[in-house]
């Protein structure tokens, strides 16, 4: 008898199978038994046992190398054949909608302004201006002036007092062109004195009352221009100024002017002016004697601008008593490094008056009686200017040939006042300036200048006038 050994449950129908398969088996082969029994064949029980494991063979593996297949370089050139069909297609009108603008505070705009001051010694200073009308196309208003100081209380008679009123007045066309002009007043008043420190030249003790020493200038001036405030169709600008002005002081001295400028510059690429400029300078001062000083000027000029360089050509063609003196005109400069370094040079040279105003004006404790002269000038200059991080700069020397060089003198009379002396000679001055701005509305600026003097008759250069063409 045959007793099949139980398998898994995972197996069960392959066990059923060999189960069905060994009960045919078994009984094919019994009556084969009983043959064998009845030869004699021992009997007995047989187990078969047999473990069965089902298991997958290694599999083999195919290694293969994917190779790309070769590179089509062949061109071939393609024909496309499209038919324009255009679309009817209305688009309508776009529609502009303004922007938005944010309303920024604007700065407030006031129709005067007061200041007032005070120092040491005995120093006061008023000062003020009020526009009456100040609209689109006209504005009138005023000004006014006062500074004074009072230091008698350690110098005898050292004392002064500057008093200014003008008024000004500007209309401005839409048509192009515009007139501004003013009228200004000033009575000054001044008292001669360092009469003290004289007091070991003299045998008596210098003293005086006020008014034995003082000096009073009164001044009546004027300005009147015509100038175009829009660029022509011509790419023309034009102007024409008259000014004119009397004056007197206490002693009976008496000068009176007339300046008449006629501009007029042409534009070309709105960059390379072409000027012309024609100038007629006429003074007369009369005390016991007359004086006069009448100047014409001629001076056309021609600038070029390019992207590094600029020049500048001209003639200064002046005229004085019959007799006319040529002064060259040029100007150069060259932007060495961007915004860093430009190097410049030129040279100029004109007239400039010694009238009885403008001689005043620089010195005004001088003799009533002076003599008027023009001054002749050359000057030569060259120099660098710049701006390095934030600071501009400017470095200049310069040589001006001088005739007729103003200089102040005392008399050495007991009310010491000043004549004045002309002399010729050269001037060389070395000049330096810088510029910044530290916060915002605070500006710093700073100048030096050394000036060098070398005169023909004159020891020194005796309290020399403000001798400073511009440049």
């Amino acid at each position: 008898m045959f007793k099949p050994k139980s398998f898994n449950n995972d197996n069960s129908l392959y066990m059923k199978r060999l189960a069905i398969i060994l009960t045919l088996f078994s009984a094919a082969i019994l009556p084969l038994g009983s043959l064998f029994a009845q030869g004699g064949l021992q009997t007995g029980e047989v187990d078969i046992i047999k473990q069965f494991n089902a298991r997958l063979a290694d599999a083999d593996r195919f290694l293969f190398a994917p190779q790309l297949p070769p590179l089509d370089t062949f061109t071939k050139k393609q024909t496309y054949a499209i038919t324009n069909r255009p679309l009817n297609v209305q688009y309508l009108p776009p529609r502009i909608l303004p922007k938005t603008l944010q309303n920024e505070p604007k700065d407030p705009i006031y129709n005067g302004y007061a200041r007032l001051g005070a120092g040491f010694p005995k120093a006061i200073l008023v000062e003020g201006a009020y526009d009456l009308v100040n609209k689109e196309g006209l504005d009138v208003g005023f000004d006014l002036r006062h500074l004074s100081m009072n230091n008698e209380g350690k110098v005898e008679n050292q004392r002064f007092a500057d008093n200014d009123f003008g008024l000004h007045a500007g209309f401005h066309s839409d048509q192009g062109f515009s007139v501004a002009g003013n009228l200004n007043y000033s009575r000054d008043f001044l008292h001669f004195y360092g009469y003290t420190d004289l007091d070991d030249d003299f045998a008596s003790e210098l003293t005086y009352d006020a008014e034995d020493v003082k000096q009073r200038f009164s001044l009546l001036s004027g300005n009147v221009k015509l100038y175009n405030n829009q660029r022509t169709a011509g790419g023309i600008d034009y102007s024409a100024s008259l000014d004119f002005y009397t004056m007197e002081d206490l002693y009976a001295s008496r000068e009176g002017g007339i300046d008449l400028v006629l501009k007029g510059t042409k534009w070309f690429e709105d960059r390379h002016p072409l000027t012309i400029q024609l100038q007629t300078d006429f003074s007369g001062y009369r005390d016991s004697s007359k004086q006069s000083l009448n100047n014409f000027f001629l001076t056309p000029s021609y600038s070029y601008h390019g992207d590094r360089f600029r020049v500048k050509l001209g003639l200064n063609l002046a005229n004085f008593d019959d007799e006319f003196t040529f002064y060259p005109i040029l100007e150069a400069s060259l932007n060495v490094v961007d915004n860093l370094v430009t190097a410049f040079a030129g040279t100029e040279g004109g007239l400039q008056k010694n009238n009885f105003r403008a001689l005043t004006e620089y010195n005004p404790y001088l003799t009533s009686r002076p003599k008027l002269k023009n001054t002749f000038y050359s000057h030569y200059y060259g120099g660098i200017k710049g701006e390095y991080r934030g600071v501009q700069y400017r470095a200049q020397v310069g040589y001006k040939d001088v005739k007729n060089l103003a200089l102040f003198l005392t008399n050495g009379d007991s009310i010491p006042r000043f004549n004045v002396l002309y002399d010729t000679g050269g001037i060389f001055s070395i000049t330096a300036e810088l510029r910044t701005q530290l916060i915002e509305g605070l500006e710093l600026n700073g100048r030096f200048t050394q000036i060098f003097f070398s005169l023909d008759r004159e020891e020194k250069p005796w309290h020399p006038a403000q001798f400073r063409p511009q440049t």
